[in-house]
């Protein structure tokens, strides 16, 4: 018998046991109830993923779940909130039961590892669009935001640049010796929410590395009204990625690509003493306005452009 809209989210999406304690009511009603702690505000964001667009036609759907998922988390964590649940909206040209089963899986098995309540959504017929709210709690006026950067500040970031990139590039056809942790870096990638919680009082700003470092340090950039110089020989690269540059010499890659969902922040000097992690300073905060990168010795203006719709 063919699925209806209401059965397919009962068989594939509605199995979860609500583990959070925000969550009065989830998945059945015509709208789900939170309950928020006293002295903590609501991070709400929303992203949505095109085929052809975001994804491969064709994509492993369990990897697709889990990426669907992972970067509305890291948009989460990207300021210091803790995630409490989301929504799905699925538009799909056919009901495929199998790949609904992958998919659901790969998705709620990352919900199920950071306690997140699937609590709602919809499903619709067209194209396939995939669309996710999630939603977190941050303590009350403590939420890392992109404007209070300050001149002086040392810019961070978490993990390694352009992996992801580079496991773009080898979809599309890029011969890579070790593609393994590249193309693991594309397909599913690790929301930083660990981080995000441990920088609340110690990071001046933050932002997540989703449409490439420049593009995304900019963010913080135009809205904190100051500059910055980032160091080259400081950036952390893979040696995945580092032969990369070598043998095509686009160094602009790691710098541009997106995907990453790393967290790039910045930390006052007289905070430094406060950040414990596994981090890597890469530049500094100027108040010359824009983006340039010092690499062999010479400064140079870099574009902060990463990749943008309707562009």
């Amino acid at each position: 018998m063919a699925l209806t809209e209401f059965s397919l989210i009962q068989q594939y999406f509605a199995q979860q046991n609500h583990k959070n304690t925000s969550t009065c009511l989830g998945i059945g009603d015509d709208c789900a109830l939170l309950s928020l702690p006293a002295g903590y505000q609501l991070a709400i964001t929303t992203d949505t993923m095109v085929e052809g667009v975001h994804f491969f036609a064709g994509a492993d759907p369990a990897q697709l779940g889990h990426k669907l998922l992972a970067v509305n988390l890291s948009d989460l964590a990207s300021m210091g909130a803790r995630p409490v649940s989301v929504t799905l909206a699925l538009t799909l040209p056919t009901v495929d039961a199998k790949w609904l089963e992958a998919f659901s899986k790969g998705f709620l098995k990352l919900a199920e590892h950071y306690n997140v309540d699937l609590i709602g959504g919809d499903t619709t017929a067209g194209p396939l669009t995939l669309t996710v709210q999630a939603l977190g709690l941050v303590p009350e006026h403590k939420a890392l935001v992109r404007s209070t950067a300050k001149v002086g500040d040392l810019i961070y970031m978490t993990g390694a640049l352009g992996d992801a990139g580079l496991g773009l590039k080898i979809n599309l056809g890029y011969k890579c010796p070790q593609p393994d942790v590249a193309l693991q870096r594309f397909n599913t990638p690790d929301p930083q929410i660990a981080v995000g919680l441990s920088l609340i009082d110690v990071a001046s700003a933050c932002v997540d590395i989703s449409d490439g470092l420049a593009a995304d340090l900019g963010h913080i950039l135009g809205q904190s009204h100051v500059g910055a110089c980032l160091d080259w020989e400081c950036l952390p690269l893979s040696q995945a990625v580092q032969n990369y540059i070598d043998e095509t010499g686009d160094c602009l890659m790691p710098l541009t690509a997106g995907d990453d969902y790393e967290l790039c922040f910045t930390v006052s000097p007289d905070k430094i003493a406060q950040l414990h992690g596994n981090y890597t300073q890469i530049g500094i905060i100027e108040s010359t306005p824009g983006l340039r990168l010092r690499k062999d010795g010479v400064v140079q203006a870099l574009m902060s452009k990463g990749y943008e719709h309707f562009s």
